[in-house]
């Protein structure tokens, strides 16, 4: 098992011994935040990601995984390096650089945060985001790490929520996706205003650890379920 070093930025942020066995309930230690500054909406965090460090992906107007932190802009949802519809109701990317693909809700705008890979959120629902985020590891599988439940304890801990946020683990568990194993988590973070229900899903690839991550307002969760399943199951990592 190993623990976690944060850095300043997700980018910075390295992985060192094992992750720290823990279980049940417990409280996110640091998050990625975003505030931002965009050009058709305001929030702060999610997804995501995130990973290990102060930064991270969604962070809408305090998300799961965000509080407050770096500047974002929202851009042209079609400049990706492919973003074309691949499933009714979804836009499709696919990341020929670093390696990754997945799907994500029709309408969500692409922000830029600093630390993040990339993502994408609804500028109504501003807990409703995507984020994805890498950085540099020398483990080969996820697996290496520890089980699913102590990776994902350790990361919503860490990562993916804030200092303020009460959190629960719903599920942990892994799954294998043509050889390579993937973690995937559902949580709860609970700030003194709002509720997010989130899902994440890392692995390991390409010599980097990959964490994507959504997630949406908890009173939103039964409509957006569904949906959100889609994002996190479309994830996949490939050769580069």
């Amino acid at each position: 098992m190993a623990s976690l070093q944060n850095a300043p930025t997700l980018h910075q942020t390295l992985f060192h011994n094992s992750f720290p066995q823990k279980h049940g309930t417990f409280r996110s230690s640091r998050k990625e935040g975003f505030s931002f500054i965009i050009k058709a909406a305001q929030e702060p965090s999610a997804s995501s990601t995130g990973l290990l460090s102060q930064d991270r992906p969604g962070r809408r107007q305090l998300i799961a995984i965000g509080a407050t932190a770096p500047l974002v802009f929202l851009i042209n949802q079609h400049s990706y390096s492919f973003a074309a519809e691949n499933k009714k109701g979804f836009l499709s990317v696919l990341d020929k650089k670093d390696g990754y693909s997945f799907l994500y809700p029709f309408g969500w705008q692409e922000v830029v945060i600093e630390g993040q890979d990339k993502v994408f959120k609804d500028v109504i629902e501003p807990l409703e985001s995507v984020s994805v985020n890498l950085i540099p590891t020398s483990k080969q599988d996820i697996r290496e790490f520890g089980s699913a439940e102590q990776v994902g304890e350790t990361l919503i801990e860490k990562v993916l929520a804030s200092p303020t946020q009460k959190t629960k683990i719903i599920e942990a568990k892994e799954e294998d996706i043509d050889g390579k194993a993937y973690y995937r988590f559902e949580f709860i973070a609970k700030a003194p205003n709002y509720t997010r229900h989130a899902l994440t899903t890392v692995s390991i690839g390409n010599g980097r650890f990959y964490t994507l991550t959504t997630g949406a307002n908890e009173r939103r969760w039964g409509k957006m379920k569904d949906r959100l399943q889609t994002v996190i199951e479309s994830f996949k990592i490939f050769n580069v």
